[in-house]
């Protein structure tokens, strides 16, 4: 069934970058809303690619990944239903800095740059808004790297588990048991660690029987006792 607007308003309310407009703001920005449906698999746009779409997800899973030029890739985040990527598309039109591939079959709602920045000129409250949500988003990003630095490699992979255990759970998921989806070597890109560091703490919480690890999933038995190694 396709999405009506009242669903595209729904979403975009819970998106932080535009969590503080109002119903006649969320109207304005889902009237340019555009459906998108992606692929398992499938590239959304590639690093250095230009500018011109942010996305937000309604169903699904993606990641963005960051190529090093020996080959290597670095996972910089994961995106779920409610989140944003490439929104830096709605102010500018520079290269993309990330590549964003489909973890799933996913359905998203994209919109044009050019559309939204129609938007900021037509309601400068509008511009007002969104500018003080991404600074608040911006300050918590320098929060989580500042924390990032003096954290152990062990508290770093407990905190990425908790982060998508709390994501899972505001789709639906327990109080325990929670189904995460990822590989060790996501887990440790996203903690910027070595697979080999990630893997040994992993081991030390199975044994404990905090999580249970299967191929690419894991599932978290126990949260509150994963959230005593974040710190």
């Amino acid at each position: 069934m396709a999405a009506t607007s009242e669903d595209t308003i729904a979403l975009l309310r819970r998106v932080p970058v535009f969590c503080d407009l109002t119903e006649d703001d969320l109207a304005q920005v889902a009237a340019v809303a555009v459906p998108r449906r992606f692929a398992a698999g499938e590239v959304v746009f590639r690093e250095g690619d230009q500018s011109d779409t942010c996305y937000v997800v309604r169903s699904g899973r993606a990641r963005a990944v960051r190529g090093h030029f020996d080959g290597r890739s670095l996972t910089l985040a994961n995106f779920g239903p409610g989140d944003i990527f490439g929104e830096l598309a709605m102010f500018d039109d520079e290269r993309r800095s990330a590549t964003v591939e489909m973890l799933d079959d996913t359905e998203a709602i994209a919109i044009l740059g050019a559309d939204m920045r129609r938007l900021l000129r037509e309601h400068p409250e509008l511009a007002v808004k969104l500018m003080a949500s991404l600074g608040r988003r911006l300050r918590l990003t320098n929060d989580r790297l500042a924390r990032q630095s003096f954290q152990t490699v062990q508290s770093r992979v407990a905190a990425v588990l908790s982060q998508m255990v709390a994501a899972a759970q505001k789709e639906g998921a327990g109080e325990r048991d929670v189904l995460i989806t990822a590989t060790q070597a996501d887990l440790a890109q996203l903690a910027g660690s070595s697979r080999e560091s990630a893997s040994r703490f992993l081991a030390v919480l199975e044994r404990a029987g905090i999580i249970g690890q299967g191929r690419g999933k894991l599932v978290v038995h126990d949260p509150a006792a994963l959230e005593g190694y974040v710190y």
